[in-house]
């Protein structure tokens, strides 16, 4: 299949937000939406044949909706969709691998404590070597859009950076988003004091301010070519010394995205790292998670 956006479709509130999402993201990008349900029944000679077909039948129809959906949304859309069988984050790795980007609905911690904690969602955001968004119903109508128009202003996306590692897809995929959506992107670097520098700095708050204009500055640095590159795209830079989860979470309020990194090269095998499971459990705002070496 062409480039095209895949969407993991089920029929919670949460996975028909993403399947909104999704489409207008596909709308935007040009390219297809691929609709992906995946099924996970155990099929054993003990569950009668009507039962399953009732199943396959009943999928088949959300597949359907949703597509005629997106395509009333969105005119001229190409839309395709496929009913799987099989383990749910293995079969969804493998379709957002095929993809330019995926969504994947997210509860988050609001509704059902530790749901993310070895959830379909997490899995695949953890294995996939493609961007995914999570995303959440917004406010009380679970299928209402989700980040197509401002609600009150311009879009904002919100970037969390860490400018001591080489992070180019994460920064490109985010100044992409906000090129393409005409956001602002608000750029958030935090860092801390090293341990080593903690008594210096209560003797000398210099030390704290002489770190602090040190990470501002690499920020910037870091910014540059890329503000030359997308000179469409109004951009804020924030370097401040506190914990980056907090801090992260908190610049999140009110935004319409948040996108994180994720190491894809890590010894210990798939992982999600705590800021970015603090981001996923705690932005009411979608959440894309890019996966860099």
């Amino acid at each position: 299949m062409t480039g095209h956006v895949t969407v993991g479709l089920d029929e919670s509130s949460e996975g028909l937000a993403a399947a909104r999402w999704a489409a207008y993201e596909a709308a935007l990008r040009g390219v297809p939406l691929h609709l992906v349900h995946v099924e996970e029944w155990p099929v054993t000679p003990e569950i009668p044949q009507t039962f399953t077909q009732s199943l396959v039948e009943r999928y088949e129809a959300l597949l359907r909706d949703t597509a005629d959906r997106a395509r009333r949304d969105h005119p001229g859309l190409e839309v395709t969709a496929e009913l799987l069988q099989g383990r749910a984050i293995d079969e969804l790795t493998r379709a957002a691998n095929e993809a330019e980007v995926t969504a994947l609905g997210s509860r988050g911690l609001g509704r059902l404590l530790g749901f993310l904690i070895g959830s379909v969602s997490l899995g695949v955001v953890a294995k996939t070597r493609s961007p995914v968004v999570l995303v959440r119903p917004q406010g009380s109508d679970a299928t209402a859009s989700t980040s197509e128009k401002p609600s009150g202003g311009r879009l904002r996306i919100v970037l969390g950076l860490d400018v001591s590692q080489s992070c180019d897809p994460l920064l490109a995929f985010a100044f992409e988003q906000a090129a393409r959506r005409s956001a602002a992107l608000q750029v958030v670097h935090s860092w801390s004091l090293p341990a080593t520098y903690t008594y210096a700095a209560i003797l000398d708050p210099d030390v704290g301010s002489g770190l602090g204009q040190h990470a501002a500055q690499a920020l910037t640095d870091t910014l540059r070519p890329w503000r030359v590159k997308f000179p469409q795209v109004d951009v804020t830079e924030t370097a401040v010394m506190a914990t980056p989860a907090s801090e992260l979470v908190q610049a999140s309020q009110g935004a319409d995205l948040v996108v994180v990194g994720r190491r894809s090269s890590r010894p210990v095998g798939p992982h999600v790292g705590h800021v970015t499971q603090a981001v996923i459990h705690h932005s009411s705002a979608p959440v894309a998670i890019v996966p860099y070496e």
